[in-house]
């Protein structure tokens, strides 16, 4: 009899072919695949930045999943792939729910809607994403009939850094890889620059697996004198190795910058009279001239960190670099009296500008007759425009819609963010002998396109966000560890300008080297350095990633080829 297993179904193609429920599996495994999905919760922000304490826990947060994965059903039998898939599926979906809840907030707060609908695209978007758990599960369980556990155990890693590829390249949502709940770890993120994110998944999820393996070795004479000088040679390595690696570098701030946060409210939530354009423009040129005088040393609003409001400087301060965040300021690159006060200020402050705007193209290609980028525009100390970056890596249903008539009922939140189009090139902005690369927001995640600046000669990055739409949610500061990771791979400085927070200097380390606290309108005056080496990550990608995929794929390929022989 041949059975074809399809979420928690099986069809039966036998007599009257009837379909018949899988079984399910026991109870206490589907207890501890959600303990999983809730431990897995738990490194990662939820409202504000992460405990050290809390950070540990990825170091347990997959094992009882793996634990799950590993047992035997009701009758002693071993799982079927059909069952670890719907454990994993479970775990998945409340890792999702637990990880990116903010999508609630931000569907019905700032985007209008009512909260039943909200919650439904919640639910959703968990269900969507949480397939590719799933699909861990599946391949778990499929090569785990071929290989056995303990081998199917060593495997696990591999598997689990093939599905966070997948995530990246397929649904183009990396968002909190497991490898970022370690981006205080110092010695930890030494790999970044070698193997990316992924190099720190495959260690925590290895870690994980390793809480479960048995190996069975035949006593002999020296057996544990043996095991016991391995064991002790490993300890002190380690330790040696942490100490050796994990030595901070000193990375000199060379130049300075002011960075502009507004604090505009975005959405639904912005209520009351808006500013005009020649309001907003005289407040963002105020700030560029007049940053704060006090800043945070360390990452910001962590527990134990005073809370430091901050006062703008009577006196103008000059600085190398003056970056405006994307925001819902309505500046068109194209408007003459937004163009003058931009050069005005550069020359001025005898600065350079990055500034978040929209840019529009005529063309005859389109219906609409024109194009529409959300972009970044590069001004030289001289006030002229000297070019502009158009956003690459667009939000799906935030910035553009894939069949747009299906999802009439998010109108409100689409509106006019929806109808951006896609930028076709990387633009570097020169000046004074550096480079800059600038990338949009939501581009931040996605590593391989990061380093492609780098690859081009930036040796320093710049990030413009507008992160309002997040609210007092864990969102905010999982996107600025995103951020930090990305300054780790490609060994650079990164100067983050945003429209309520998080803003900040952060080093080639990730370290934030100074930040400004959320929802205050103010700037800050931070240092920076230029750097010119090229990481192995930026120059050759996610090899290691594409490495566990091949190695996934090899192992499934032998099972489902046995399981075919043996039908």
């Amino acid at each position: 009899m041949e059975q074809v297993v399809h979420a928690a179904f099986i069809i039966e193609l036998g007599t009257g072919g009837r379909l018949k429920p899988m079984r399910l599996a026991p109870g206490r495994l589907w207890a501890m695949a959600a303990l999983s999905g809730v431990l897995q919760v738990v490194p990662f922000p939820v409202a504000g930045p992460v405990p050290r304490w809390r950070a540990t826990f990825c170091w347990i947060a997959l094992t009882p999943l793996l634990w799950a994965l590993t047992r035997h059903g009701k009758n002693g039998e071993e799982l079927t792939s059909g069952q670890s898939t719907a454990l994993a599926y479970l775990c998945g979906f409340l890792w999702y729910l637990g990880n990116c809840y903010w999508i609630y907030q931000t569907m019905y707060l700032y985007g209008g809607l009512d909260k039943p609908v909200a919650a439904g695209i919640l639910i959703l978007f968990c269900l969507y994403l949480g397939l590719y758990h799933a699909l861990f599960g599946w391949i778990f369980g499929t090569i785990r009939s071929y290989f056995g556990t303990q081998i199917t155990l060593f495997l696990s890693p591999f598997l689990w850094v093939a599905v966070e590829l997948a995530r990246a390249r397929i649904t183009g949502l990396p968002w909190d890889l497991l490898g970022f709940s370690q981006i205080d770890n110092a010695a930890l993120t030494r790999l970044a620059p070698i193997t990316g994110a992924f190099g720190l998944s495959f260690v925590i999820a290895l870690v994980n697996a390793l809480w479960l393996v048995r190996i069975e070795i035949r006593e002999r004479r020296h057996t544990r004198l043996v095991l016991t000088t391995v064991g002790v040679l490993l300890i002190v390595g380690y330790v040696v190795g942490i100490r050796t690696i994990a030595t901070p570098r000193r990375n000199r701030a060379t130049a300075t910058a002011t960075l502009v946060q507004q604090n505009l409210e975005v959405g639904a939530a912005a209520k009351g009279p808006e500013p005009t354009a020649e309001e907003l423009l005289h407040s963002f040129t105020y700030l560029s001239r007049h940053p704060g005088d006090r800043m945070y040393l360390g990452t910001p609003e962590r527990k134990g960190t005073p809370m430091v409001r901050f006062e703008s400087t009577p006196d103008p301060r000059d600085s190398d670099l003056i970056v405006w965040p994307e925001s819902p300021a309505p500046f068109q690159e194209n408007d003459p009296q937004f163009r003058s006060a931009i050069s005005d200020l550069a020359r001025q402050a005898h600065a350079a500008v990055i500034v978040g705007n929209i840019a529009v193209d005529r063309t005859t290609s389109n219906a609409r007759g024109y194009f529409l980028f959300n972009s970044a525009s590069f001004i030289t100390p001289q006030g002229e425009f000297a070019g502009r970056y158009d956003k690459m890596h667009l939000v799906p249903f935030g910035e553009y819609v894939p069949f747009k008539s299906l999802f009439f009922f998010a109108q409100n939140l689409l509106h006019e963010a929806g109808t951006f189009d896609a930028g076709a090139t990387r633009s570097l902005f020169a000046v004074n002998g550096h480079r800059y690369g600038t990338f949009i927001c939501y581009e931040s995640i996605f590593a391989d396109e990061i380093r492609q600046f780098v690859r081009q000669g930036a040796d320093i990055l710049i990030n413009i966000s507008n992160d309002g739409w997040y609210g007092d949610t864990s969102a905010p500061w999982q996107h600025l560890n995103m951020v930090r990771m990305r300054a780790i791979e490609n060994h650079r400085w990164i100067l983050r300008a945003t429209n309520t927070g998080v803003t900040a200097s952060i080093d080639p380390d990730g370290r934030v080297v100074a930040a400004a606290p959320r929802h205050v309108r103010t700037s800050i005056r931070v240092g920076f350095g230029y750097e010119h080496d090229i990481t192995f990550y930026v120059a050759h990608g996610d090899w290691f990633a594409w490495i566990c995929a091949g190695a996934t794929a090899a192992a499934l390929g032998l099972s489902l080829r046995s399981r075919f022989a043996v039908n």
